[in-house]
């Protein structure tokens, strides 16, 4: 067996390679999920997908903001994965979000964004102490809520 530091010159190294690693996995499996059937077949398959990532990903992505310190690499990656997370709620959300204007669209993907961020499922699920059945719920309710109506 060989030793990390043998692959990896420093932690630092290896934080990027782990963040490089689980993010692009689990970015192919979200985006593998079709954007597409009703409002609340949307907002269910998002809101399960999402959770899903939260869960498995929680520990490094407090890990990764906690050590972002200096590194404009780990910054950069923080930045993509938040990209990431907006794309795809513009893509899964279009038909709602093209009946609004143009400052109250932006608005409304900051606002599910924020929603469902990690911050919020730890909340949800270590304060609150739901279980993931219910923090999903809370989501999907929410986010029907913010969205205008129709679909």
């Amino acid at each position: 067996m060989r030793s990390i530091f043998e692959r990896f010159p420093d932690l630092h190294a290896l934080r990027v390679a782990a963040t490089d690693h689980v993010f692009g996995s689990v970015a192919g499996r979200v985006f593998a999920q079709p954007a597409n059937g009703n409002r609340r077949t949307r907002i269910g398959m998002h809101v399960e997908v999402r959770a899903s990532t939260c869960e498995e990903c929680l520990p490094l992505w407090r890990a990764l903001n906690a050590n972002k310190g200096d590194s404009a690499e780990l910054r950069s990656r923080i930045l993509l994965i938040r990209q990431m997370v907006a794309k795809r709620i513009e893509l899964i959300y279009q038909p709602e979000l093209a009946t609004l204007g143009e400052v109250e669209r932006p608005h409304t993907v900051i606002t599910i964004d924020n929603l469902i961020d990690f911050g919020s499922w730890a909340r949800m699920r270590e304060d609150h102490g739901l279980c993931i059945e219910e923090a999903c719920a809370v989501w999907v309710a929410s986010i029907d809520r913010l969205l205008p109506p129709g679909q």
